[in-house]
């Protein structure tokens, strides 16, 4: 099964939401990435997103209360409930200038782990900061790379009460400005990974998108089956289990390390 939100399930896989963005080739696609490399970014990080009637309990309240004092520092489009909300975000020109302006996109858990809103940002060239690993790490594992440290921000904090005031702040401002800008880079070169191209090409878009790496991702695990049955294995032994550890944060991050620091060299090619 392909959802835009896999569960526990071994036989479930997550697949990126689509964004706005529909390149009908490279050169599309190219010209995009080289502006968002020249983009000035006034805001050091940014949150799309409505609050939720328990504020005060979540991430999100203690993201809104720090945005709100960060001295301009960061850039809030709230997109609260009822008409008015509903314009100023479902226009995505609106969310996208609020994303290109900014380092960092912030991305806790909403109503449920994972968000349109960090495909947004990548669009955007702006680095996203997770907050729980079920919000990409644990999910994405056909279009975003292992190695996550390279293309993102990790705050673990996986309950409200272990919020420091200034978190974000401090974190982020700890961030040498060349890592920065090499991570930035590894969130434009993830463009083509994430965006869905358009299908009016007769000579296909130039460069595999989500749609071609979401194929590819099945036909090899249609193979993996085909190689059980040859091998005289029952394929359904484990094909649907359930893993329970898939959104803990144990088995992605050691949270005594320091975060942040660099990961091994790789690509996102």
């Amino acid at each position: 099964m392909l959802a835009i939100e896999s569960s526990s399930w071994n036989n479930d896989y997550a697949i990126p939401y689509p964004t706005c963005f529909h390149p009908l080739n490279q050169n599309g696609l190219s010209e995009w990435q080289e502006k968002l490399r020249r983009q000035k970014r006034d805001y050091l990080f940014s949150f799309a997103g409505a609050p939720r009637s328990d504020l005060n309990a979540s991430l999100r309240g203690r993201i809104f209360e720090e945005c709100q004092g960060s001295n301009n520092l960061c850039k809030l489009l709230e997109c609260s409930y009822g008409e008015k909300g509903a314009i100023t975000c479902n226009n995505p020109v609106n969310v996208m200038t609020v994303f290109e302006n900014s380092v960092f996109c912030l991305q806790p858990p909403g109503d449920s782990y994972t968000r349109r809103s960090t495909f947004d940002a990548i669009l955007a060239g702006c680095i996203p900061v997770f907050f729980h690993p079920g919000t990409a790490y644990a999910q994405y594992k056909w279009h975003l790379p292992d190695d996550f440290m390279r293309y993102s921000v990790f705050i673990p904090l996986e309950h409200v009460e272990e919020w420091r005031a200034g978190v974000v702040n401090q974190t982020l401002l700890q961030i040498p400005a060349e890592k920065v800008v090499a991570m930035r880079e590894q969130v434009i070169r993830l463009i083509p990974r994430v965006i869905y191209a358009d299908s009016r090409s007769e000579s296909g878009p130039g460069f595999e998108d989500a749609f071609d790496l979401a194929v590819k991702g099945i036909l090899e695990r249609i193979e993996r089956v085909r190689k059980d049955v040859r091998e005289g294995k029952d394929p359904a032994i484990g094909f649907a289990e359930g893993d329970d550890f898939k959104y803990t944060f144990s088995k992605y991050v050691d949270k005594s390390k320091i975060l942040n620091e660099d990961p091994p060299v790789s690509s996102v090619d």
